[in-house]
């Protein structure tokens, strides 16, 4: 596919990422959606007869040649959402850009992804987890995804700096300038050691609007987001809605009862939208991400419980034959058994105390 017609996609008027999709997968590729007549382009559910006359495809590919001359100029990769390079779990997401602008060296399809946001206005108290939750991430070898914003996130990238741990600011902007002015020298830094991405091309101010389509990147991009301090109406809570519509794990750090930049952490844990985390050790545990060996060793040596049945029978050795926490997902895969089957024989085996369930619908056996 030419780059310069995926990118002339990105400056059509009224065309977003789900209609400019649709028209990919009904041409075969970007050149064939600026081929196509009017009367072919009105066939795709979603497009009228107002869209087509506002279609503006001489001026959006001009747009477009600009664009890639800055492109080629600093170095910035260009991946569209068909590109192998394209971040998959991004990908899965019903509204993912359908392009996004990549300056750095992480791979955005490594296997452990954890986004981590929370508050402009950082306490010590927030600081303080960020660095014990990166000292002890940086151990599991994962990438480690944020806003760049002032407070949580600017602590989260610069704790990641200082134990070389891969780091992705994700911008509200294009590459082309930076904001906050203040998170310049860690931007420059994170090039090197992680990346920043962006949805944005150059010459786009950081506009309001532009941060909380900017959180559905940060929610879709990672296995799990963890939400450190925030405020009722902050930008995090809205990283955890859009994180909870993705079906994405979301855990968050509880903080005293009364302090602004708590409330919004311990609300999520009230109402169920997010795991309280409490310990930073657990957090790969629960994720599946780091294997205790002597948890492997009791699982050995166990005995099928009597009584159970077939299905149930199946399950539990599913479960210990992995000699580690399992995911749900992997238990419909590994068990062929449908969601239902699964959901009424986890929650009888879990009430007898035959397994145990984790935070992020993870299984392990109980005891």
């Amino acid at each position: 596919m030419s780059a310069l017609h995926q990118l002339a996609l990105t400056y059509l008027k009224n065309i977003g990422p789900t209609l400019a999709k649709s028209l990919i997968a009904q041409f075969g590729s970007a050149e064939k959606v600026f081929e196509a007549t009017p009367a072919k382009l009105l066939k795709i559910q979603g497009i009228g007869d107002k869209t087509v006359k506002q279609l503006n495809f001489k001026e959006a590919l001009l747009q477009a040649e600009k664009e890639l001359k800055f492109v080629e100029k600093n170095n910035i990769q260009i991946l569209f959402y068909a590109d192998s390079a394209y971040p998959k779990r991004l990908k899965n997401c019903h509204d993912s850009p359908i392009l996004l602008y990549y300056k750095g060296n992480a791979d955005l399809n490594t296997q452990r992804i954890i986004s981590i946001v929370g508050t402009r206005n950082a306490t010590e108290y927030g600081k303080n987890l960020c660095r014990q939750l990166i000292e002890e991430l940086q151990k599991l070898n994962i990438l480690v995804v944020s806003g760049l914003a002032l407070g949580i996130d600017g602590a989260v990238h610069k704790e990641c700096l200082k134990y070389h741990t891969k780091t992705v600011g994700v911008l509200g902007h294009g590459l082309d300038k930076l904001y906050p002015s203040q998170n310049r020298l860690i931007a420059e830094k994170m090039v090197d050691c992680g990346g920043l991405l962006s949805e944005y091309p150059s010459g786009t101010m950081p506009d309001r609007e532009n941060f909380p389509q900017r959180n559905r990147i940060v929610a879709g991009i990672a296995d799990a987001i963890v939400v450190v301090e925030a405020s009722v109406k902050g930008g995090a809570l809205i990283t955890a809605e859009i994180a909870n519509s993705y079906n994405r794990d979301v855990f968050a750090f509880p903080g005293r009862i009364g302090d602004e930049f708590s409330e919004g952490c311990n609300f999520l844990i009230r109402n169920n939208k997010a795991a309280l985390l409490s310990c930073v050790a657990d957090l790969g545990y629960v994720l599946g991400w780091e294997n205790n060996i002597e948890v492997k060793r009791t699982q050995k040596q166990l005995i099928l419980p009597l009584g159970l049945t077939v299905e149930e029978e199946l399950i539990f050795e599913t479960i210990r034959l992995n000699n580690s926490p399992l995911p749900i997902d992997d238990l419909t895969i590994k068990t062929k058994l449908t969601t239902s089957q699964l959901a009424m024989n986890l929650l009888n085996m879990e009430m007898q105390g035959i397994i145990k369930a984790l935070p992020g619908k993870i299984y392990t056996i109980g005891g």
